[in-house]
């Protein structure tokens, strides 16, 4: 096996040479030129001259070899409904769509809204804008209004598709009146929408704009639409990263850069085979959707599972804390990717679910998104006995920055770290203030990229490229890095830790602190399930830290007593980690932490209610019950 260090050189000393070798992975209508063109840092272009197609080489390559082999497989708890298409047969409803599509006058070069919820159609509207060369903006479902017109203002797109309705947890989403909202809202005027009617949600249809998927389906049922192929660095799809304010901030991603850098996390990171399945948890509304549920594991001529529902629900809408194990086993799923909060989910429900099921198909379990707790990843690593992979990127990168590469060599998960840098990635520490490079193990430091960033990255912000330059590559004194704007730490053995958002440091009458640290700490306590820390304004310190916790027996937190004496044992704990200037100022219980429905912690939402401010955008909150629980616990302070 090859030595992951020298594997890893390679891409950061010869990335000509080393890029070269994993384009083979992908199929080219025309051979590239040139590997990488930098020479207008920070900008990079992959593989120019080279002509390839995303559609083409997720799903019209396998129909040669793997026709008849499943390739998504559409299952919604919420309605109850299980569907696999084929390679051959999504070829044919990615068709459809595309003719559809181009009926309403999308061409190349075009923008397509994509506002939807997890069902098969979502994944067809992305394939058939990849097959004509449509750029894509999917946009999370059930976002609000004001975000959405927000948008649709940016993205100026020539058609949205969308739905009825979605659905989580039996509570129906109505999509079609927030979208109408928000194209009242918004200046840009599509010319159409195009609608999937899922019969959830009555839905009044604009004459003359709105048009059904299914009537449109039927006229094109026989469609034959080639694969536009597209130069490599002609832009495939913005997404726009989540927590933006103002002015909407649109990532921006290239064709042939993204799908070699796809082909080959699958292979290196991801340990993905041909004719095997993948299962992401995650939504299509986020990057890892894009990347691990639609394009990645199609590309690698896998299965892909496309899941609507919890994590807790059964396909008849009971409770049923095993569903996804059911599914693990029921499709051989070799490869999961889910999210901390999903597992600590998980955690809650009877451990005997781990054991029910045959999960011996399951490699490895990949969790991304937010940190990765230690005791979370050790108990779902010992109910699993597959390694528990950690892993660390974000919206602009497209793929992991940070994981293992067990397919390349297999190296030990460190409990609490994402791992080491990921091939292409030049990954350093530097000092904030003065931009020097930390390279003594325990130093803490922004995480940054040195260029070129490798290909799959980020192109640009959507239609601002000064903006981009100066947001992500002008905010380190002397030095133009690429900031992913999070403190780390590395290890003697290489491993990077993170600790929190450079946004999130707590100071403390002087000290500045990451609300991570003190968050690993409190999560070590046996009784506590899940925390958020936020700083909180402090008249006499500048700010202190307040603790938000998630109690595994609830009823604990009932027991005026019982809570006193845990909120003394949970600062005693941080005292002795971290110190005494790190103790939270007090420690609050609830029965739930606010999320946003890919399970990422709403830290700042958080920290606006413990100030008394105005919160924000709270639309893609998963349970509008859990801020008013934190605003009723400052109340009562």
């Amino acid at each position: 096996m090859t030595s992951y260090v020298d594997f890893y050189r390679q891409s950061i000393d010869q990335p000509d040479t080393f890029w070269a070798e994993q384009a083979r992975l992908i199929d080219w209508h025309k051979p590239f030129d040139r590997v990488c063109n930098h020479d207008r840092p920070p900008f990079v272009n992959w593989f120019e001259g080279g002509q390839t197609n995303l559609c083409h080489n997720a799903v019209d390559r396998h129909l040669a070899d793997r026709a008849d082999q499943a390739a998504l497989i559409a299952v919604s708890t919420e309605t109850g409904t299980e569907k696999i298409y084929t390679f051959k047969e999504l070829q044919v409803e990615v068709q459809r769509m595309a003719a559809s599509l181009k009926a309403l006058g999308v061409k190349k070069g075009d923008r397509v809204l994509i506002y939807m919820p997890m069902i098969a159609e979502a994944a067809f509207a992305m394939l058939a804008c990849a097959r004509i060369g449509a750029i894509h903006c999917v946009v999370f479902g059930g976002f609000a209004s004001g975000s959405l017109a927000s948008r649709i203002d940016d993205a100026t797109p020539k058609v949205i598709v969308s739905a009825d309705a979605g659905s989580r947890g039996g509570r129906v989403v109505a999509y079609k009146p927030l979208l109408d909202e928000a194209l009242r809202l918004s200046g840009h005027r599509p010319e159409a929408v195009l609608l999937a009617d899922r019969k959830l949600a009555p839905m009044a249809l604009v004459a003359g704009r709105d048009r059904l998927w299914t009537e449109l389906r039927e006229q094109h049922l026989d469609a034959q639409v080639p694969c536009e192929w597209l130069d490599s660095t002609a832009i495939s799809y913005t997404i726009y990263t989540s927590g933006t304010t103002g002015k909407p901030k649109g990532v921006q991603r290239d064709t042939g850069g993204y799908a070699v850098a796809l082909a080959a996390s699958m292979k290196h990171i991801f340990d993905g085979r041909a004719g095997e399945t993948y299962f992401s948890t995650s939504d299509i509304g986020w990057v890892v959707g894009h990347s691990y549920i639609v394009y990645g594991p199609l590309i690698a001529g896998m299965a892909t599972i496309m899941y609507e529902g919890l994590p807790t629900q059964g396909m008849d809408g009971q409770p049923n804390g095993g569903i996804w194990w059911s599914l693990v086993e029921k499709y051989k799923v070799t490869a999961m990717f889910s999210a901390p909060t999903a597992v600590r989910v998980l955690k809650k429900q009877d451990p005997a679910l781990l054991r029910k099921y045959d999960l011996s198909s399951l490699r490895a379990l990949f969790l991304a998104g937010e940190p990765l707790d230690e005791p979370t990843a050790r108990w779902i690593s010992e109910g699993l006995n597959v390694p528990i992979i950690d892993n660390y990127w974000q919206t602009e990168s497209g793929w992991p920055i940070l994981a293992i590469a067990n397919a390349v060599e297999k190296k030990p998960s460190k409990f609490g770290s994402p791992g080491i840098p990921m091939y292409g990635y030049n990954v350093k520490l530097l000092h904030e203030s003065t931009g020097e490079e930390l390279t003594k193990p325990g130093e803490k430091g922004v995480v940054v990229l040195e260029g070129p960033t490798p290909p799959g990255f980020m192109q640009t912000i959507w239609q601002d490229d000064e903006r981009y330059v100066e947001t992500y590559w002008k905010t380190l004194p002397g030095r133009m890095v690429y900031s992913t704007f999070d403190w780390g730490i590395r290890d003697a053995d290489g491993y990077y830790f993170i600790l929190g958002r450079t946004d999130d440091v707590i100071n403390v009458a002087g000290h500045r602190l990451g609300t991570r640290e003190i968050e690993e700490s409190i999560s070590g306590h046996a009784l506590v399930a899940e925390v958020a820390v936020v700083g909180m304004a402090d008249t006499l310190k500048g700010q202190v830290a307040m603790a938000f916790v998630v109690l595994k027996d609830a009823a604990l937190a009932q027991d005026a007593a019982a809570a006193l004496k845990l909120e003394g044992e949970i600062m005693k704990r941080v005292d002795t980690d971290l110190g005494a200037v790190a103790r939270p100022a007090r420690v609050r219980f609830v029965t739930a932490l606010p999320k946003t429905r890919s399970g990422k912690l709403l830290r700042r939402a958080i920290q606006a209610v413990c100030e008394g401010r105005d919160a924000g955008d709270l639309t893609t909150m998963d349970d509008p019950t859990a801020l008013q629980q934190i605003r009723d616990q400052v109340a009562a302070a």
